[in-house]
């Protein structure tokens, strides 16, 4: 008998096994491929994510890859021309965008050192529950063999297409329709910076990673996905010279290192975070375009907020049923305003010009600038712009 079952190994499910497992329980984690190995993602953790790997004790062990941290960041729309860095989270000013295959690793290596009990190739084919329809574990196959195992909380961390999630009976309780598809390539001899370029209809973005790689990502209107699908790569590098020319003429003196990837199933939705016996954390309970990079750092949110909700009550199913409602109510609450953001900017339209006044009059100001990115990286509401220092420089006008 565990404590948890967690589903899922990488960046949401890692982190959630470690963190209860250094809280006293008996933790197993399932993970249905193998680490170390990769998955499509944008890579990046932005502040609120590092500063809690920071929290975790794991930021010097992320630093100690390689990975290199993003201390600057630029973002450009039609004359606006932004540069600096955020105020950061906790001292936590610089981002990371760490290769998956490196990233997952580490955080299931933590959850093992912690105590969690982790297999791997393992496929949770339903979960089990007690006469009165709780659940009280799962039910899979590891290497073939066909297992049971029973807990007091099952939690589905198994990404967007959560198989936890469909044996429970989660339905959505929000769904936005599907804005974007990304592809995404790495080259060598690139120097970049947390680069974004935006134009109506497009997105590009580029950033540091591993091996002396950078990362470039590009991003079309969903209505577009099959035609782009047809001939991915030349749509990729087209979208770069026509949104993102400097960058394009970077890529001229570099080399393209791996196969191109991308998605073009970029779901929106908020399910049912919790029922009788389960959780879902990470993508499997919400998931929204890739266009903010959010993802990592709210998979890392979420782990400390269930496991500040079920801690000390996994003992008692009454307790543990109003701990995971506290959870469910803090985590709308939370990702709400960051949801809406993405759908914003996801959706690509050209900007108007009460939105560039804005950006023209940040631009001026180092503090209004490090706000902006700020909100961009979810560390602060975008709210915080509206100082008086703004709305002078809104009346002055550009300069």
């Amino acid at each position: 008998m565990f404590d948890a079952i967690v589903v899922g190994a990488r960046c949401a499910g890692s982190p959630t096994a470690l963190l209860l497992a250094r809280a006293g329980h008996r933790v197993l984690l399932l993970e249905r491929g193998t680490l170390p190995s990769d998955t499509v993602s944008t890579h990046v953790i932005h502040q609120p994510g590092v500063a809690a790997l920071a929290r975790w004790g794991l930021l010097d062990e992320l630093r100690a890859t390689g990975c290199p941290p993003l201390r600057h960041a630029r973002y450009q729309v039609a004359d606006v021309r932004l540069a600096g860095c955020g105020r950061g989270v906790a001292g936590q000013r610089a981002g990371y965008a760490p290769r998956r295959f490196v990233l997952d690793e580490l955080l299931a290596r933590a959850a093992v050192a912690a105590g969690a009990e982790m297999r791997e190739k393992c496929r949770v084919t339903g979960l089990l529950r007690d006469g009165s329809g709780r659940v009280v574990g799962v039910r899979g196959e590891h290497r073939g063999v066909e297992f049971t195992e029973r807990a007091s909380l099952v939690i589905g961390a198994d990404g967007m297409r959560s198989s936890v999630a469909a044996h429970a009976g989660a339905g959505f309780t929000s769904w936005d329709e599907r804005l974007t598809c990304a592809y995404y390539s790495y080259w060598t001899g690139v120097p970049a910076d947390l680069e974004i370029y935006e134009s109506p209809g497009s997105w590009v973005a580029a950033t540091p990673t591993h091996g002396h790689a950078t990362l470039v990502l590009t991003y079309f209107p969903q209505s577009r996905f099959r035609s782009v699908r047809a001939d991915a790569q030349r749509a990729h590098l087209d979208r770069v010279r026509e949104t993102a020319p400097d960058l394009r003429e970077r890529l001229q003196g570099g080399e393209q290192v791996e196969r191109l990837r991308g998605s073009g199933d970029q779901q929106n939705f908020f399910r049912e975070a919790a029922g009788p016996g389960w959780v879902l954390v990470g993508d499997a309970g919400h998931h929204k375009d890739s266009i903010t990079a959010r993802g990592i750092s709210d998979a890392f949110t979420q782990a400390e907020a269930l496991t500040r909700h079920i801690s000390g009550h996994l003992d008692s199913p009454a307790r543990l049923d109003a701990a995971l409602r506290g959870f469910a109510a803090e985590r709308d609450s939370t990702l709400a305003s960051g949801y809406e953001a993405t759908l914003s900017v996801a959706r690509m339209t050209p900007p108007n010009e009460q939105r560039l006044a804005l950006l023209r009059a940040i631009q001026q100001d180092e503090e209004l600038t490090s706000i902006y990115f700020d909100a961009f990286a979810g560390a602060a509401d975008i709210t915080a712009l509206y100082t008086p220092k703004l709305r002078e420089l809104l009346v002055q006008g550009p300069r």
